[in-house]
């Protein structure tokens, strides 16, 4: 049986003991009665994954029980910097003394009100017993959320994004005059390449910041950078936003600031992230994109609420819902936040083609079918024509070499290597196309937007290719015909939420991110500016901030929220292929946005989306009481009707609310929500709801949910192995709530993670505590086998409660 106890629980009792054992030396000597309400005030909270057992140095961010500057201002309370100095520089004194080996690095007061400090990890839990500290949190490591591809040749992009802009309704925003001007959009990234001919419009004297070298210039990481990889991240977000040359962002006439808080590589710690945050604010951005993420899947981290309140002070935060999808719960902070637009992913419609082929003696395979293909032009370009067909075995880099590949077709097996990477190395190549045959029998997964023409056979019509090639027959005519179009849809890898602790419906809305063209520094001095196609809920992000700045420059007074509103209230709700039916709310959002339909919005519901929290009454029926706020713009009274709608209509729940409203021209009126559940009669999860709301003429969809007993999140996340001199000697996982039983396991596997054998089990445990929970390990699976040095391993963690279960693993080298 497994009885340990929470790393939490224990550090917190630590702590309790230590403060108590300090007080009382004080008060007790004077034969005083200790005061626990002063013992309490001395107990600061512990948020996220920190091992308080390691004397590893690492860097945590301190928040103060006084509040920031905004914090201060939104909540009727004075606050000046002078007094918010004064009051840090007593904490921060109290901190090295509590920790020696402490170093205070950066600090805020705008939006946030604390300071960031590196120390050894053993020494955090002294941190929470100084007078001031309010919660410490860990400088989570951050990293662009988008994947680069090939430079995009001239001939080749267009002068509108391709079709991004437009699928949004950018374009016909611009023909109404609303280009963004007179309105800043801060870009908190990798930095930017200002000096880029599409975007030196957008730059004025002053660019921003850098927060990597502590300088004025935000410029991206150059080639050569000893401390890491150059970046172009930055500038291609940028680019998105407002580029105005060869191609046109969103807000082609928007003003850029530049804030580098992501250094070599795209990768950057909270406390310059945050830092970036706060200068934005201070130096007047209206809105600020992030497009960056973590896997932290928690509501109230240090970055989070420096967004939350830059939204209060007026600044629309846009971010990132990450690249971990398509699972539920995978959305990461700062995705997270309560108040900012977090921002799925979406593939652009694309058109379905038939296809045939055929070799040189007549052979037909049935089972041939596009599998993706980079543009219309390109699959039909095959129609037809006859072509050399060469085996390339798994695709690899290496399948490749010594063989003459141009302008002939790869053939190749399914495995090992993305199908992406397939075609990208077919392309690398020389080939004009790919025929991708399966390894196993059926039929393999379509991928829009492959680099190459590829066509898909089963594994039986892949062999009789093969076996052609062998008679040398090695010849293929391809027959292709447009069959359908299929409706924008969301990207596999666009993240899916909800938010565990506040049960937030997230994304909030979703923007195309996949073969986004944008621009790029090339780092080639010859030639240093380009454009290339990446993908990421990086891309869909800046879509959103570049639609925000057309929204404000129509509408100058409306608030955060309203930008907000408009956004989801308008956006086109999308259709899962796969099912023909609706994704999940958790999946899209409110939905793809549509900048013009958001600009005439005449009602703005607030907030967007609503989640009614966790019921938990096994007997009879538990009611919580929400309400939304509907404003009406126009000249004109309305009467607004509501209906609820459930998924599945379940037994057990039911939404009381107002058959009808009138509100008046311009003005504003809540409407109450009384949700009624049995939880009693309803499978313990989460259930995803609409309320329609519809003025007579037009309807509204506001997404709702509701959580019925224990959640169904992944039991098991976060997974990291602790290594000493003589290899791991602990296994560390975060538990959601709690595992009946774990079985800890092993595979061999290659630097990049991908498990390629079954080593052993380490153990299995039981009645696991919810929290951070460490299971000692020594590197020897249970039949007394030692994983060698010098290779990959996974260790994987499965996790089953209540019939839910969940896999983790970690990657590491047992060096």
């Amino acid at each position: 049986m497994y009885k340990k106890r929470s790393l939490r629980t224990s550090l917190m009792l630590l702590v309790f003991l230590l403060a108590f054992s300090s007080f009382s030396m004080g008060a007790f000597a004077k034969g005083k009665e200790p005061n626990s309400d002063s013992v309490a005030q001395k107990l600061a909270e512990l948020v996220g994954d920190i091992d308080v057992r390691s004397t590893k140095s690492t860097t945590v961010i301190v928040e103060m029980n006084e509040q920031s500057i905004v914090e201060a201002k939104h909540t009727g309370k004075s606050q000046t910097k002078a007094n918010l100095a004064k009051e840090r520089n007593k904490v921060k004194d109290a901190v090295v003394k509590a920790a020696k080996s402490s170093k205070v690095n950066r600090e805020y007061d705008y939006v946030f009100s604390g300071f960031s400090v590196e120390l050894k990890a053993s020494e955090i839990p002294a941190l929470l017993s100084v007078p001031g500290v309010k919660a410490v949190y860990p400088a989570v490591t951050y990293t662009v959320t988008g994947e680069e591809s090939e430079l995009v040749t001239p001939e080749v992009y267009s002068p509108q994004m391709m079709n991004s802009a437009p699928h949004i309704g950018a374009n016909d925003a611009w023909k109404s005059g609303y280009t963004g001007k007179g309105i800043t959009v801060a870009v908190v990234d990798t930095g930017a390449d200002y000096t880029h001919p599409d975007l030196a419009h957008a730059f004025g004297e002053y660019k921003g910041y850098d927060f990597v070298d502590n300088d004025n210039d935000p410029q991206e990481t150059p080639k050569g950078d000893p401390r890491g990889e150059e970046t172009a991240h930055g500038t291609h977000v940028s680019g998105t936003v407002a580029a105005n040359g060869e191609i046109k962002g969103i807000a082609p006439d928007a003003t850029l600031l530049a804030y580098r808080v992501l250094g070599p590589g795209g990768s950057g710690s909270t406390e310059n992230v945050i830092a970036g945050v706060e200068r934005a604010v201070q130096d007047g951005a209206d809105i600020m994109n992030l497009s960056l993420g973590s896997s932290f899947n928690y509501p109230d981290d240090a970055l989070s609420i420096a967004l939350d309140w830059a939204m209060a002070e007026g600044v629309v935060a846009v971010t990132s819902n990450g690249n971990a999808g398509p699972d539920n719960w995978t959305v990461g902070t700062p995705g997270t936040s309560r108040e900012a637009i977090s921002v799925g992913a979406t593939q652009l419609p694309f058109n379905v083609y038939n296809s045939k082929i055929s070799t040189s003696e007549g052979v037909n395979y049935p089972s041939a079918k596009v599998q993706g293909f980079p543009s219309d032009e390109a699959i039909l370009a095959l129609n037809g024509k006859e072509y050399e067909f060469v085996h390339v075995g798994l695709g690899g880099p290496s399948d490749f070499e010594g063989k003459d590949l141009t302008g002939k077709i790869a053939l190749i097996s399914r495995g090992d290597f993305a199908f992406v990477d397939k075609a990208t190395n077919a392309k690398k190549a020389g080939a004009v196309g790919a025929i991708i045959y399966n390894n196993v029998a059926g039929e393999h997964a379509d991928v829009p937007g492959m680099d190459v023409p590829t066509i898909k056979t089963t594994l039986e019509d892949g062999k009789k290719l093969l076996a052609e090639l062998e008679k040398g027959n090695n010849k293929v005519t391809f027959n292709i015909e447009f069959s359908h179009k299929v409706g924008e849809m969301m990207a596999d890898f666009s993240s899916r939420g909800p938010v565990v602790k506040t049960w937030m419906v997230k994304p909030d809305v979703s923007a195309p991110g996949v073969n986004i063209v944008s621009t790029v520094p090339t780092h080639d001095p010859s030639n240093p500016h380009g454009y290339a196609a990446y993908q990421g809920t990086s891309m869909a992000s800046p879509h959103v901030a570049g639609a925000s700045a057309l929204l404000l420059q129509a509408h100058p007074n409306w608030s955060v929220q309203d930008v907000k509103a408009a956004l989801m209230n308008t956006a086109e709700n999308l259709i899962d292929p796969a099912t023909g039916e609706d994704y999940p709310h958790n999946t899209q959002g409110a939905g793809s946005i549509r900048v013009l339909d958001a600009i005439n919005a005449k009602t703005l519901v607030t907030p967007g989306s609503h989640s009614f929290g966790v019921f938990y009454k096994d007997k009879g029926k538990q009611v919580e009481k929400q309400h939304f706020t509907i404003k009406n713009l126009s000249n004109e009274r309305k009467s607004y009707s509501f209906e609820v709608k459930f998924d599945g209509n379940p037994n057990g729940i039911k939404v009381i609310t107002s058959n009808n409203l009138k509100v008046n021209a311009n003005k504003s009126q809540n409407v109450n929500l009384n949700v009624q559940v049995d939880a009693g009669k309803l499978q313990p999860g989460y259930y995803e709801g609409t309320i329609v709301i519809s003025d007579g003429e037009q309807t509204f969809d506001v997404s709702t949910i509701l959580f019925v007993k224990e959640p169904d999140y992944p039991r098991v996340s976060g997974m990291d192995v602790t290594l000493g001199s003589d290899g791991p000697t602990a296994i560390e996982a975060y538990f959601q709530g709690g595992a009946e039983v774990v079985d800890l396991f092993v595979y061999l596997s290659n630097k990049d993670g991908e498990p390629l054998a079954y080593l052993g089990d380490i153990g299995v445990y039981e009645n696991i505590p919810a929290g951070f929970q460490t299971f000692e390990w020594d590197g020897t699976l249970n039949d007394g086998f030692k994983l060698p040095k010098g290779y990959y391993y996974n260790v994987y963690a499965y996790a089953t409660y209540d019939g839910i279960t969940s896999l983790a693993g970690a990657n590491f080298l047992n060096e």
